[in-house]
């Protein structure tokens, strides 16, 4: 423990670390070749980005719900930066975050990490894709201070009805436009069994003439400023029918909880009689992650994750522990409406839904609650 007074060695190390890289510790020690080595190339790399953006060129900034590396955001960056036109700026989730629907990562820290991504300027966030789009148009990240529009896709698995209310893909566009950025959301109808990495940058190509369309009509100021649209792509893109304006529909993903062992879950059999102990193995890991953010180079990256098994407090050695995970499957549907998502998906169109923040209630919903509270409260 450190004394009163002082610091604890390892943060005046961090700091220590971060000044030399602002200039402001020329009393430090020097480092040895392969560390200046190391310092130079996070230099250049960072000198790079910036020499990057480009003032006249406007700005698209992408993100998804897979991260990095998933083929459909690789695939979407590739065919925007082949355009030349634009500043690609990126922000991805370190890990899959599919179902987080509209949440933030609130009181802890997220680490941030530059990554390669050629012809865009990219970074890796330990956070939900809500986090990552309003970072990305807080101004403390990029050298811009608001992008033209907001891309989040191509994203794996379809979106369509209630299933937008957890959908991180929906929620992504729908943070970009209440942040006022018009935004677009993408995914395509991935089947398991059918579908091929390979249909993702089928899926970029059939959707590029709506994306220009959508940056030239945001630049003319004639694009929608009210709604964001969730485009999905089925499942064979080059065999589509075309665009088809579609209304969300009320289908839903059933959700299947099944019980896991705790011998098939190895973090759960290491710490399950110390309820404490995940959350804290956990806290420790995001508190290294944001002290090593500032000197940790995007090339290879170890990520391990601990799951946190109980809550902290007084251990309870009598406590049973279950385990559960979650899986979705698909219900059928038999709403025979062929202007909804889902049955235009299946249709082979490209269905193209508008998504609204506003909270508009119908009519006849608004005089039915009317109605019952006007009652209960005369009762």
């Amino acid at each position: 423990m450190a004394s009163p007074g002082m610091l604890p060695a390892g943060l005046v190390s961090n700091l220590q670390d971060v000044l030399k890289k602002k200039g402001g510790n020329n009393n430090a020690p020097e480092k040895d070749d392969d560390n200046k080595k190391d310092d130079d190339q996070s230099s250049s790399s960072s000198s790079t980005a910036v020499e990057e953006y480009d003032p006249s060129k406007p700005v698209i900034f992408v993100t998804n719900t897979e991260g990095l590396d998933s083929p459909g955001l690789i695939s979407l960056v590739e065919a925007l930066v082949d355009e030349a036109l634009y500043n690609i700026s990126v922000c991805a989730p370190q890990l899959d975050k599919s179902f987080s629907g509209h949440s933030y990562t609130y009181q802890e820290s997220i680490s941030v990490s530059s990554a390669e991504l050629k012809g865009a300027t990219a970074y890796e966030v330990s956070g939900t894709p809500v986090d990552c789009v309003s970072l990305a148009l807080s101004g403390a990240l990029f050298a811009w201070s608001k992008p033209l529009l907001v891309i989040v896709g191509v994203n794996k698995g379809p979106s369509c009805g209630n299933d937008m209310f957890s959908s991180s893909a929906v929620a992504g566009a729908r943070q970009a436009l209440i942040s006022g950025v018009p935004s677009l959301a993408i995914s395509l109808n991935w089947k398991k069994g059918e579908s091929q990495e390979s249909h993702f940058k089928d899926a970029v190509s059939v959707c590029m003439p709506v994306i220009k369309a959508a940056i030239r009509d945001v630049e003319k100021g004639i694009f929608p400023k009210t709604s964001s649209l969730h485009i999905t792509v089925p499942a064979s893109p080059t065999e589509n029918k075309g665009f088809k304006l579609t209304k969300q529909s009320s289908c839903r993903s059933k959700p299947i909880w099944q019980a896991i062992a705790a011998n098939r879950n190895p973090s759960a059999a290491r710490y399950g009689n110390q309820p404490g102990m995940g959350l804290q193995f956990a806290q420790l890991g995001r508190d290294a992650s944001a002290a090593a953010a500032a000197r940790r180079n995007s090339q290879n990256k170890s990520i391990e994750v601990v799951e946190s098994v109980g809550v902290s407090g007084k251990v309870d050695p009598n406590r049973k522990v279950k385990y559960f995970r979650l899986e979705f499957q698909d219900s059928n549907q038999e709403d025979t409406d062929e202007n909804l998502d889902f049955r235009a998906l299946e249709n082979g169109f490209i269905s193209v839904t508008p998504i609204s923040v506003s909270q508009v209630i119908e009519p006849d919903v608004e005089k039915a609650a009317y109605d019952w509270i006007s009652d209960s409260i005369h009762d």
